[in-house]
């Protein structure tokens, strides 16, 4: 560090990572010992003795001040650090004498402590006492002592979970024994995961055990939970994903394009299936082959969206109690995960491949059941189709950005987009308004014995919605679950016709119209 250096800092005053002190003196001792110990739980920092922190004045150490303040910051990373830490000094020739630089380092032993037992952290120039137990919990994480998703969710067991997520993790996992006895997929669909588990010598409950998903006493780990749940918000409510796509550029924004009344929830298949449908029916498709009605290409790769959206949901922290945010601007697309990169990654080094999960039963396990290979390639694969993408860490608001520049939408794509939202809205106002309860007729009464289609002849979509019914949703959940935007002719063409067959019921049965109404798989099917 260089004269120069000094100056700069000194100019743009103290901040998170830069403190000043004048000297070290007996009265300012366990301060300076105590910024040590926030230092040290945040990102590190440095402490610049030759500095008035109030003024900004500079007033150089002489030769025996250095060898006192030296010898004192050395002592103090013993004295008041608990645990101990090792500091750099590098003395600075200024005129008129030196300028001490003590650089503390981010610490690998975290949480560290006063020697009274306070547990200070950074907190913009300022530091601070640690009183909540989630900040303490969040340190141990980022120390590798106690990863989130392994920690048990009181009050759950094996029947929290999906049977059919279950079989597909399964059928999965263990694809290499099923062809070795000559198993087809076709074969395993439709046998239950008991069935599939005693094929390997095993109980679906015995293998998650021995794989650390369920805890010996039965109880239900976090990953379990988020991978396989039936409905894993009841335990964990803020485990969400909340997506909108904004006309304009601006978060502040009060015209959408395309906005969900709530936040959805379900599983980590569920939540990943709800953002492609999101992104790919809000981005533009271009047409790359030379016939009129060949489908296009996405204007962003989906193999970029795909591991983007993958790697935000298995490696969010699951300590902060926040829904995973998904926004689409005109300009760009943004997807916010809650947490920080883990201590010893950041945005540069996760280019170049380097991966460290914080979650290791989530990424683990995952591999089974979304699509991504474990090999910690996603972000470099990504960025080879879509070289742009911007990385933020973002401390201020302790979350993780990724940024994807998108081309502005011309005016007349906005024109046409409000058009067909006043449509949609006004065929919704209609569909509500009709409430009369003398046109009301139950849907299965109408069925006619020729139109019943048994449950192995379905189609994939049909399959898809009765499974995503395992958690009640609501009918536009539906419709954009399986890529279609809400519409009476789609509730007629993919919902209706379950209905009529008993795969699916409503939640308010006497309320068909009801604003809260929504449907659910009827356990027989």
């Amino acid at each position: 560090m260089t004269s120069e250096d000094i100056l700069k800092l000194r100019d743009t005053a103290e901040q998170t990572q830069v403190q000043f002190k004048e000297r070290v003196t007996r009265d300012n001792r366990y301060d300076v010992g105590c910024e040590m110990v926030a230092f040290s739980n945040s990102r590190g920092g440095k402490i610049i003795v030759g500095i008035d922190d109030k003024t900004g004045r500079i007033n150089p150490l002489s030769f025996q001040e250095v060898q006192e303040t030296t010898s004192t910051l050395g002592s103090l990373a013993d004295d008041i650090v608990v645990p101990g830490i090792l500091i750099d000094i590098e003395n600075v020739a200024m005129e008129g004498g030196v300028i001490v630089v003590a650089t503390i380092k981010q610490g690998q032993s975290k949480p560290y402590r006063d020697n009274k037992g306070i547990i200070w952290v950074k907190q913009g120039a300022d530091k601070r006492k640690v009183f909540d137990n989630s900040e303490l919990i969040a340190m141990l994480i980022e120390n590798g002592q106690v990863h989130p998703d392994s920690t048990p969710v009181k009050g759950t067991g094996i029947e929290d979970l999906d049977e059919n997520t279950i079989k597909d993790y399964l059928i999965r996992r263990f694809r290499n024994d099923f062809e070795r006895q000559e198993l087809t997929l076709d074969d395993l669909q439709h046998q239950s995961p008991m069935v599939i588990a005693s094929l390997i010598g095993q109980t679906p409950e015995g293998l998650l055990k021995n794989y650390g998903l369920i805890l010996p006493d039965g109880t239900l780990t976090l990953a379990a939970l988020m991978l396989m749940g039936k409905y894993p918000q009841r335990w964990l409510p803020a485990f969400t994903v909340r997506c909108v796509s904004f006309v304009g550029n601006s978060i502040g924004g009060t015209e959408f394009r395309d906005k969900s009344d709530g936040d959805a929830d379900g599983n980590a298949v569920h939540l990943y299936k709800y953002i492609m449908s999101f992104l790919t029916r809000n981005l533009r498709r271009r047409q790359v082959e030379q016939e009129f009605n060949s489908p296009g290409e996405l204007e962003i790769s989906s193999a970029t969206l795909s591991e983007i959206v993958v790697n935000s949901i298995l490696h969010r922290s699951y300590v902060i109690e926040a829904p995973l945010r998904v926004f689409i601007f005109d300009n760009r697309i943004e997807i916010h995960s809650p947490g920080l990169l883990p201590e010893g990654v950041n945005t540069e080094s996760i280019k170049n491949g380097v991966s460290m999960p914080r979650n290791k039963l989530l990424f683990n396990h995952g591999i089974h059941l979304l699509p991504y290979t474990g090999a910690g390639s996603g972000i470099t694969r990504a960025m080879r189709f879509t070289p742009g993408i911007k990385f933020i860490n973002d401390e201020t608001l302790n979350e993780f950005v990724v940024r994807i520049e998108r081309e502005n939408v011309n005016e007349n794509d906005r024109d046409n987009d409000r058009d067909d939202r006043d449509n949609l809205l006004n065929i919704n106002k209609n569909v509500n308004n009709e409430k009369n309860p003398n046109d009301r007729v139950d849907d299965r009464e109408e069925i006619d014995a020729s139109d019943y289609i048994p449950y192995k002849k379905l189609d994939g979509k049909q399959k898809n919605i009765i499974q995503f019914c395992s958690i009640p949703r609501s009918a536009r959940e539906i419709l954009e679950h399986i890529g279609y935007r809400y519409h009476p002719n789609h509730l007629t063409r993919f919902i209706k016709p379950l209905l009529k067959m008993g795969y699916i019921e409503m939640t308010e049965p006497d309320k068909p119209n009801s604003k809260n109404q929504k449907y659910r798989k009827v356990q027989k099917a």
